[in-house]
């Protein structure tokens, strides 16, 4: 299986953003770096999470454990609301119709 790989040299470079984030994103959890002939790489599927926690970090000074609390609210906000949209479906099922 082939996977898509970027160096965090070149992300780090093209963001404007320091190493020693993208390593404190690791160690958070936050991102996974795989390692080959001594460089650091991120795979494709994480550049949107990346890109998104460089924005928060840049744009509103959040730190990496404030962007894994900020990751988590996000994801439960996200999961309640999907669950009130299906309660609403759900409701409208038993609403008496317009004729």
């Amino acid at each position: 299986m082939n996977r898509e790989l970027f160096a965090v040299t070149t992300f780090c470079s093209v963001h404007n953003i320091e190493q020693s984030f993208i390593a404190s994103l690791h160690e958070e959890g936050l991102i996974s770096i795989t390692i080959e002939n001594d460089n650091e790489f991120i795979e494709e599927d994480q550049l949107h999470d990346l890109e998104l926690y460089t924005r928060w970090h840049r744009e509103m000074g959040i730190n990496p454990a404030g962007i894994d609390v900020v990751r988590h609210l996000v994801h439960k906000l996200r999961n309640a609301q999907n669950e009130l949209n299906s309660l609403k479906d759900r409701l409208r099922y038993y609403e008496p119709g317009e004729d």
